[in-house]
């Protein structure tokens, strides 16, 4: 284990970009089938990390020894007639706040920074029977408390695209290894479009699965915040929504330690209704005009596809946003987290807190939740009709660096450019993220398809079809 050598060429710019290498899935048949070693396949995804990876700053951490013997287990095991896992040999990143005893859990936060764990996350310890190989860390803002990929213990993640653009976050590390090559599929989560916006300033593939499918972080004796019981998954980053699929195959199914997961049906082929209700400007505060036009291609491509496409607003969108803000604010600002943060978390959690207001009162903070209910009943009713909603990511194309800072009328700005992403977090709704090419600024565009509760199948298929023709 060890940092890429300072001195180790770099690629970067839309250098960075080109040959990333296959996908996931066509790595793993290329590997079972002899066409190639996962000893080679390592030894190509630590060039890309050695040229890419000193500048754009994605991985914290390269598992360079240590990924080389576990190619060498799995060459060893296909020789032998073995069967290592439908992964086999594939490259993955695995973001700082997921367990893997190969490093400390940071979380981006200097006061984790020897925080060995004892066992693998189970989203991790899956993927590796399944064949996978952890290559490096994934950086992220101090436990996730920014929409741009920063911290003090490692320092910035930077966008291939424009240095000057965000990656978003909280799993911006990940995504930027996986959009350069120096991954296959990055293991990330999901409280407030951490999964879904750096997939959309990458030009990546990104899956928010719904509440329960995928289990998380073991629940020992530390009290966890409902808000994180309830709108935080693990998830998948990848270049295709063919990895998409084949990652959530393995990681998915219930989990003892997790109380949250359950023991739900296999994601199969999709058979549903083929109804999409699209939301361009949720609700009415504003698109980008690549944005837009970014969602008008996909709603093309459906059509195409044979989806049937309505002009539909989901329901009480704006009471569900200032809810999920509301409470997160509350929770997020009153113990949950461990103090000081990092200078720029504690800067946005500072902003956050004056620019919203926290629920005073016990009864204030349960009518919030009793409210959730009614907004939940309403979507059920709506994707019963039209399973799949397609909208936005972020409202606001790629913005700057640091557009989350700057006092709580930028705080506010960043949460109501996520107004449809954090509305997804509140209801546990899976959605998946994928790429609707460039706009005219050359910045990637994409938009999220949303699926019904636990209606992965749904989603995955309307975004296959999006990728067909357009991603």
């Amino acid at each position: 284990m060890s940092p890429v050598p300072p001195d180790a060429p770099r690629d970067t710019g839309p250098d960075a970009l080109r040959d990333t290498g296959p996908d996931a899935v066509t790595l793993a048949a290329d590997i079972r089938a002899g066409r190639t070693s996962a000893a080679e396949a390592v030894d190509a995804h630590l060039a890309r990390i050695a040229a890419r990876n000193p500048r754009l700053n994605a991985l914290t951490v390269v598992f360079d020894d240590r990924a080389r013997r576990a190619a060498d287990e799995i060459d060893r095991a296909l020789a032998r007639g073995d069967d290592p896992g439908p992964l086999a040999g594939v490259p993955i990143s695995v973001k700082e706040n997921i367990d893997l005893t190969w490093s400390a859990t940071t979380e981006g936060w200097a006061g984790a920074a020897d925080a060995i764990p004892v066992r693998d996350a189970t989203i991790v310890a899956r993927m590796r029977a399944a064949g996978a190989i952890p290559i490096g860390r994934g950086n992220m803002p101090d436990f996730g408390m920014r929409w741009d990929t920063d911290n003090d213990l490692f320092g910035r993640t930077l966008n291939p695209f424009d240095a000057s653009r965000t990656t978003f976050g909280s799993s911006g590390g990940d995504a930027v290894a996986v959009a350069t090559g120096m991954s296959d599929i990055g293991l990330g989560n999901d409280f407030g479009g951490s999964i879904r916006l750096p997939a959309q300033a990458l030009g990546i593939c990104g899956l928010r699965p719904s509440l329960g499918r995928v289990p998380r972080a073991a629940v020992d004796e530390l009290p966890v915040a409902l808000t994180l019981q309830r709108f935080a998954v693990n998830g998948i980053l990848a270049r295709s929504i063919a990895d998409l699929e084949a990652s959530l195959q393995i990681v998915a199914g219930v989990d003892i330690d997790d109380p949250v997961s359950l023991a739900l049906p296999p994601v199969a082929g999709y058979d549903g209704p083929r109804r999409v209700a699209v939301t361009r400007d949720p609700p009415g505060w504003g698109v980008a005009p690549e944005v837009a036009a970014g969602i008008d291609r996909a709603a093309a491509a459906l059509r195409r596809a044979g989806w049937q496409v309505d002009e539909i607003e989901p329901p009480h969108l704006e009471e569900a946003f200032t809810l999920m803000r509301r409470l997160a604010v509350t929770e997020m600002s009153g113990g949950a987290l461990p103090s000081p943060l990092g200078r720029s978390a504690d800067r946005f959690m500072r902003d956050s807190a004056q620019a919203t207001r926290p629920f005073a009162t016990a009864a204030d903070y349960a009518a919030a939740w009793a409210r959730r209910l009614v907004i939940e009943a309403s979507w059920r009713r709506l994707q019963a009709e039209h399973p799949v909603i397609l909208g936005p990511v972020g409202t606001d194309g790629i913005p700057p660096v640091d557009f989350d800072l700057g006092g709580p009328a930028q705080a506010t700005a960043a949460w109501r450019m996520f107004r449809l992403v954090v509305v997804v977090n509140f209801l546990g709704l899976p959605a998946v993220a994928v790429p609707t090419g460039l706009g005219a600024d050359g910045l990637p565009t994409g938009v999220q398809l949303i699926g019904p509760m636990h209606g992965e199948s749904a989603a995955l298929a309307a975004a296959r079809d999006v990728e067909a023709r357009v991603g």
